[in-house]
């Protein structure tokens, strides 16, 4: 394989190209020769049917128009009810990217109008929707790539180069073995390192909201795990306790790539820069910086759901839809060209919500199945329609007392979900109209929501695509976006419902609502999400009735008065979904490795599945290394 490159230019056509580089797994050749570029009458096909490898043929970038020319040429041939807004160039790659807020019509029957601009502008082009709701701060983490282009296309060819140039370790065992450096009989940084005889694989690395300094990070001290021999890093989803932790390994000389999602990607460096953000207002040190933020961004290989890519000589990835929040992924794992498949649920939601599709249970292989067990317990079956209906009780009796509502929510996910269901509820009167602050991160995330509508529901998504349907671009959503908009709402009477970041109540502007609204009688706090142990959410979830928060430097005391209310509603499968899952995975897994839940829990989860359906189950304990083949 080293030598595919040379051995791909030499079935085409003599002199018709003039370069070769790697994307991470995909394959790109660049000519010279316009005519070939337009027309290299079937030759490419061929060589991906012989290969079976992705090549894409580019022109070279001096062939390419001038960029203003360019752009102004584009706008003459693309109809103006597209809706022609911004162009991004990439002249290291021979690309443009097109926005639009009808991609269909630049796009044309069959994409002859793409090949159009192609052939006319020698610019390949990709035509993305204009999102209906616009984030400086999201356009700003995607900017990296392009700003960086010469860098970045240097890093997707060394990666390539790893794939496919050989073995670089003995191979003189068939093995794989699984190091548990967090999650394991717990909630919380989360981190699995797979080892074969060739490859190093991180799955997640994240963080532990409700615990302090070290006791908040994997493992990453095991004897097994080197920064410098690993050779890839997956994410799952982008919630903290799963990607919180990456750039830390940027900052301690990781320089491979991280493979995810394109909404993981965006949600998760908008979460890690709050991340940072937070630490420097409550006066600590933040562990990395936004330059390793950055960095990461840069190294980022997106994949779609159900794309297969080489990620090592003897690794392939596929990503499947997870349900849990936007972009979420099972990780899946084909090792050694068969010898094993291993999957990963991630966190998964096994049940269609208001905005995603349930878990996909379909594989072409799998021996081993590593699932999560968040809400695994024989006690932990939700009620989900009751559970809603409990919500908007207390929404509705609060708002008649004149009271506010204070929501934590994770940044991602049930914010959304709460945000969907609100507003159909005043639409249909059911609830009393008021305003809904929006706050923290969640703004720019739910704008990450509208930009993807692809991994949404079917419902949706359609939704999304007609802007007077479109539930986020509902009136009653206000944006919050400073400390002084924060003290008006609470400062001025009437009801209201606010959804604010964090949702553990582990720091951000939820922590500075309650603060202030404790004390009051007349007002709600409604927990949705999981309150790990330690975290300020389960003490005061738990019963707790005077709070110490920070105020300026200084330690306040305030007692919690306001009604405190759990709402048992969950993004994560409860423990009827997770069995129903295992029990239509198909294929059957020969094992199961019960993850991420507290120990009574994966314990329990694992003993039901085994007496339940003959499976051989484990449930790890942190640092424990369990070979699966």
């Amino acid at each position: 394989m080293g030598d595919i490159l040379k051995e791909i230019t030499k079935v085409l056509p003599a002199g018709k190209i003039d370069n070769a580089h790697f994307e991470g797994a995909n394959i790109v050749l660049y000519t010279k020769d316009r005519e070939y570029f337009k027309d290299n009458k079937g030759t490419i096909r061929k060589a991906v049917h012989e290969f079976k490898k992705r090549i894409e043929l580019r022109p070279d970038p001096s062939l390419c128009m001038d960029l203003e020319k360019a752009e102004k040429e584009i706008r003459k041939m693309v109809p103006k009810e597209a809706g022609l807004q911004e162009f991004i160039f990439d002249p290291p790659r021979s690309q443009v990217i097109i926005h639009a807020d009808k991609p269909g019509l630049v796009i044309g029957k069959q994409g002859a109008s793409l090949r159009e601009i192609s052939a006319a502008t020698m610019w390949v082009p990709f035509v993305k929707r204009n999102p209906p709701i616009r984030s400086k701060l999201t356009e700003s983490i995607r900017s990296v790539l392009y700003e960086h282009a010469e860098e970045r296309k240097k890093f997707l060819d060394k990666t390539g180069h790893r794939v496919y140039d050989g073995w670089l370790r003995s191979k003189k065992h068939e093995w794989i073995r699984l190091s548990c450096l967090g999650a394991s009989r717990q909630v919380g940084r989360t981190c699995f390192l797979i080892q074969t005889p060739e490859s190093r694989v991180l799955i997640d690395c994240g963080i532990d909201p409700g615990r302090e300094g070290s006791e908040s990070y994997p493992f990453l001290d095991a004897p097994e795990f080197n920064i410098g021999d690993l050779d890839a890093v997956i994410v799952t989803h982008s919630h903290l306790d799963h990607s919180g932790l990456i750039p830390y390994l940027f900052k301690y000389g990781y320089e491979g790539p991280v493979y995810c999602t394109h909404p993981t990607r965006d949600v998760m460096a908008l979460l890690q820069l709050d991340m940072i953000k937070i630490q420097r207002a409550e006066g600590k040190e933040p562990i990395y910086t936004s330059e390793e933020v950055r960095k990461m961004v840069l190294h980022t290989i997106c994949l779609d759901y159900d794309e297969v890519a080489d990620i090592t000589p003897d690794v392939r990835l596929t990503f499947y839809n997870a349900g849990h929040i936007l972009g979420s992924a099972i990780v899946h794992l084909n090792i050694g060209n068969g010898l094993h498949n291993f999957a990963y649920t991630g966190d998964l939601k096994y049940a269609r919500t208001n905005v995603l599709e349930p878990g996909n249970t379909q594989f072409p292989r799998i021996e081993t199945l590593m699932i999560e067990s968040t809400y695994g317990g024989k006690n932990n079956v939700m009620a989900e329609q009751e559970a809603d209906e409990y919500m908007v009780k207390v929404i509705k009796e609060t708002f008649q007392r004149g009271g506010k509502v204070l929501m934590p929510v994770l940044g991602s996910g049930r914010a959304q979900e709460v945000m969907v269901i609100v507003e159909r509820l005043m639409r249909e009167k059911r609830i009393p109209d008021a305003p809904v602050y929006v706050d923290g991160m969640l703004w720019d995330i739910t704008a990450i929501h509208t930009a993807y509508p692809e991994y949404l529901g079917r419902n949706l998504r359609q939704q999304i695509f007609h802007k007077e349907k479109n539930p986020f671009l509902s009136p009653i959503f206000k944006r919050v976006g400073s400390h002084k908009e924060r003290m008006q709402i609470i400062e001025e009477e009437g009801p209201c419902l606010i959804l604010a970041t964090s949702g553990m109540l582990t720091g951000g502007p939820s922590v500075e609502y309650l603060k202030h609204l404790a004390e009051g009688k007349k007002h709600s706090l409604i927990f949705s999400c999981y309150q790990p142990p330690g975290s300020l959410g389960h003490r005061v979830r738990g019963g707790e009735k005077e709070m110490r928060f920070n105020d300026h430097g200084k330690q306040v005391v305030r007692e919690i008065k306001l009604d405190v209310h759990k709402v048992e509603i969950t993004n994560h499968s409860d423990r009827r979904q997770l069995m129903n899952y295992i029990k239509r995975c198909n294929p059957q897994p020969r094992k199961v490795i019960v993850v991420h839940g507290e120990a009574s829990r994966c314990l329990d989860l694992a003993s039901s599945v085994h007496k339940a359906y003959r499976i051989e189950t484990v449930a790890p304990k942190n640092l424990d290394v369990i070979r699966i083949k």
